[in-house]
């Protein structure tokens, strides 16, 4: 198998559609925008050297007041939501001793952070789930798993549930590791590099697979309860059959909804995996939603909002398109996302119009913003962590 990085995927999306070598080409150029407000910044702070180019989706976890947020090299660390002050930071590469393959140290930290029954899980390409105290930080086990864990585990019914890259999904004891079940999918040549972080609701766990369907197995046992297909491969070559469904499934009342590329964002009955509406949007980036709407940037960077009942669309907007966006996070009256370049973009979410803009670390966003109340957590790609106030 297989696995292109969402970099390479640029690149040949660029030479399929023939894009021009010539010296006078023009370069990308942000839409100028006059700031209807400017983003209040509570603090910033560091945490290691971050993910640097890598991929690794190391997204900050949120419990009451404080932010758990992880470096790639094995640098974790809970902070005060408050003031950014550490309360506590653990080093997971302490016991790196035994990996015969380990990189220059590094513990390659790639799935996370969930924060669940009194502990942080994050995950490793070097095949580890790692669990830590939430109060303390000190490790309270480390299990060998059978592939890489690319994507935020998730927790549910009393287990802790770890999609991995070689197909597998893993239900864990969250006090000790200990494997409960696990179910395999199909695996196709060529796959996206990332895997869907599941959902667990009503006795049961979603998760996207690589083939473009989303499949409900039951939490208790493993056993498939249904497969609903999101997208259909196409096309002559490896690239253009590609319809991983890599985001996470959204629940919301009797529908589950998730997102595929190369394929359709859709709405699926949860009890008899039928699907209700299917509409051809191409995305791997986690999507948003409130009451009524669905927010979701799809792969060339252009942002809409559809109804959530029908998936009618009420507005796009094309105007960063290119500039590698993470998905959308609703905050209040507004959403907010990252660029590749360290733009924080403020849009209000009723039109679709841009009304802010502001500029942190230039290495960029990878991860969208995580909201906690009235505040938005960002993290760039050299490890910078910083919380602004939600605008009214």
């Amino acid at each position: 198998m297989k696995k292109i990085t969402t970099a390479t995927l640029a690149l040949c999306m660029a030479t399929l559609m023939g894009c021009s070598s010539s010296d006078d080409e023009d370069e990308l150029v942000l839409p100028e925008i006059v700031n209807q407000f400017e983003t209040d910044v509570v603090w910033q702070e560091s945490v290691g050297s971050g993910v640097e180019h890598y991929f690794s989706r190391l997204s900050p976890a949120v419990y009451k007041d404080t932010i758990y947020v992880a470096s790639r090299e094995g640098q974790i660390e809970a902070l005060s939501l408050t003031n950014g002050d550490t309360l506590w930071e653990t080093d997971v590469r302490e016991n790196l001793s035994f990996w015969p393959w380990s990189d220059n140290g590094t513990a390659k930290l790639s799935g996370g952070i969930l924060q669940a029954y009194g502990k942080i899980y994050v995950g490793s390409e070097h095949g580890f789930i790692i669990a830590l105290d939430r109060e303390t930080g000190e490790e309270v086990w480390r299990k060998n798993v059978p592939g890489e864990a690319l994507s935020k585990p998730a927790a549910g019914d009393g287990l802790i549930f770890v999609n991995l890259g070689s197909g597998k999904l893993l239900a864990l004891h969250p006090d000790t590791g200990e494997e409960r079940w696990n179910f395999e999918q199909e695996v196709p040549p060529l796959t996206l590099r990332g895997q869907s972080s599941p959902t667990v609701a009503n006795g049961g766990v979603l998760v996207g697979l690589e083939t473009g369907k989303l499949s409900v197995l039951i939490s208790e046992s493993g056993y498939s309860a249904w497969s609903a297909e999101i997208a259909v491969a196409k096309g002559a070559s490896e690239f253009e059959r590609l319809v991983d469904v890599d985001t996470q499934p959204i629940i919301s009342g009797p529908y589950a909804y998730a997102i595929a590329y190369n394929g359709n964002l859709a709405a699926v009955d949860i009890r008899s995996g039928n699907v209700v509406w299917k509409r051809e949007y191409s995305s791997y980036r986690e999507i948003a939603m409130d009451a009524q709407t669905i927010y979701l940037v799809d792969s060339e960077g252009v942002i809409y909002a559809l109804d959530k009942n029908s998936g009618i669309e009420r507005w796009s907007q094309p105007a960063l398109r290119g500039w590698y966006l993470t998905g959308p996070a609703v905050a209040g009256s507004h959403l907010a996302l990252g660029d590749q370049e360290g733009n924080l973009h403020w849009l209000n979410k009723d039109t679709g119009e841009l009304v802010s803009r502001e500029e942190f670390d230039s290495s960029g966003f990878f991860v969208e913003p995580v909201v906690a109340d009235d505040k938005l957590i960002l993290y760039t790609r050299d490890g910078e962590v910083s919380v602004v106030n939600t605008p009214n």
